[in-house]
């Protein structure tokens, strides 16, 4: 997959997967990703007909659920396997989030209910009938009719007008009136969203935005933009000059009543950033639903393992590497010649000539970031080579890897190495299959991993493929 930074023309592509979507998350609008696409660092991709969202958030990677033009679930799950193997090609730790109530249950059976999951109060979409802010019907909209006939009363002249971008601005006056009181607020999030409105209003004419306007007196004193996708009117901006008693409720009826056309059942109004007033005044609408948004965050079996285990076999011993071994551990990374079946190289990696200490710290590194469980095979408590589980997956597998010091080769100690720690991933760390690789010219390879019980499973122009699974 290739992901790309998101950027203002790729939205208007994007807008055929968002209109097709009945999820009714504000996500998934093109509006949305247009206001918040630097805020998240987002990038994108396309894959088997699905649109898949990247963002970086506080230092992780997160990949929203993919977004399937057809809302086909079996596409969805296929592209769930590239965003694995994309994972683990660059390191990635594996983090979802936008995850619709509707899709949870497809994850949690993927990866097992030893998921942890969560959904934020603060991020849940409000979801309302359309028809009960075109008519604020019935007793829990007496308060809502009560500040609209109010407002009505106080400014009978008012009137209610669709705009466009040649309001740019009278827009932009009564933004900057707006704003200046929500960026007095000091938060963060309200200095985004008001940039980012700015930004929206540029684009009135694309996007299929649906703007709106209480006007008074030749003046704006209420703003509302929107779009449609689906059976759902979404809300992105709703602003309003607080001095007009019952300015909000009256926006909020005329942009329904305006907009909400035949074929649309639902009102998203997004969702309260954790806002307290902006709570208390969402519920108080009546939504009838708060549309969940679960972060999902996939173990693999390597993320249990707190130390690197001692583990006995026939006559080697698996353990981490000691600090006084690491001159033959220098030994067997330094020879590019001999690792080039190990599928390393140094050189790559370092300016200059690496040291023992620099070897033995990032082969501590990667165990400490949960890239690889590295175990030196000891033979009469001498270092004799490593074996390696490594690559792990997110649906219980991994790799194993093998390689000696030349004086230890051709007396069954890798053979004895792969079988231990295949054991150890499946018996112990309960992975469902150990997976292993060779280069079909390392014949000797090859011999190793069947004779270590792995099973030939596939071929490619490089490599010979082997598998085992606790039944073998």
């Amino acid at each position: 997959m290739q992901f790309k930074k998101v950027k203002t023309a790729d939205i208007l592509k994007m807008n055929e997967w968002f209109k097709n979507s009945y999820l009714h998350l504000s996500d998934n609008t093109a509006a949305y990703k247009f206001m918040w696409q630097d805020y998240y660092a987002a990038s994108y991709a396309y894959e088997k007909n699905c649109l898949i969202f990247a963002e970086k958030y506080k230092g992780k990677t997160y990949f929203h659920y993919p977004l399937s033009k057809n809302s086909d679930l079996e596409e969805e799950l296929a592209v769930i396997d590239k965003i694995e193997e994309f994972c683990r090609e660059k390191k990635i730790k594996l983090h979802y989030t936008n995850v619709p109530k509707i899709r949870l249950m497809a994850l949690i059976e993927r990866y097992g209910a030893d998921l942890k999951i969560t959904n934020e109060r603060k991020w849940r979409d409000y979801l309302y009938r359309a028809q009960d802010f075109i008519t604020y019907g019935g007793k829990k909209f007496s308060g809502q009719r009560n500040h609209v006939n109010k407002f009505k009363k106080q400014y009978p002249e008012y009137k209610f007008k669709r705009l466009n971008g040649e309001w740019l601005p009278q827009i932009k006056e009564f933004l900057n009136e707006y704003s200046c009181r929500q960026i007095a607020k000091g938060s963060l999030i309200a200095e985004q969203e008001i940039k980012a409105v700015y930004g929206l209003i540029e684009r009135l004419n694309d996007y299929d935005l649906l703007c709106g306007a209480l006007i008074l007196n030749k003046k704006i004193i209420a703003l509302s933009i929107g779009s449609i996708n689906g059976d759902c009117l979404f809300v992105h901006v709703e602003k309003a000059l607080t001095e007009y008693s019952g300015v909000y409720p009256v926006m909020a009826q005329e942009f329904a009543q305006n907009f909400a056309v035949e074929g649309v059942a639902y009102i998203n109004r997004e969702d309260d950033v954790g806002d307290a007033g902006l709570r208390k005044s969402k519920l108080q609408y009546n939504p009838i639903e708060i549309l969940d948004k679960y972060n999902v965050y996939p173990k693999r079996i390597i993320d249990e393992i707190k130390a690197i285990p001692k583990i006995d076999g026939e006559g080697i011993v698996l353990k981490a590497v000691e600090q006084e071994d690491g001159e033959e551990f220098f030994r067997l990374e330094y020879d590019v010649e001999r690792n080039k079946f190990w599928g390393y190289d140094w050189r790559k990696d370092y300016i200059g000539v690496p040291t023992t200490e620099r070897f033995l710290k990032d082969l501590q590194a990667d165990f400490k970031g949960k890239q690889e469980l590295p175990m030196g095979i000891y033979v009469q408590n001498r270092l004799a080579g490593e074996v390696v589980l490594h690559n792990f997956g997110y649906r219980r597998d991994c790799e194993v890897g093998v390689r000696l010091l030349c004086e230890y080769e051709g007396k069954g100690y890798a053979q004895k190495a792969v079988r231990a720690a295949c054991d150890y991933g499946l018996y112990v760390l309960d992975a469902e299959v150990v997976r292993a690789k060779c280069f079909k010219q390392n014949e000797k390879s090859r011999r190793t991993l069947t004779s270590a019980g792995l099973t030939p499973c596939g071929e490619d122009d490089k490599y010979y493929y082997f598998k085992r699974t606790p039944a073998t």
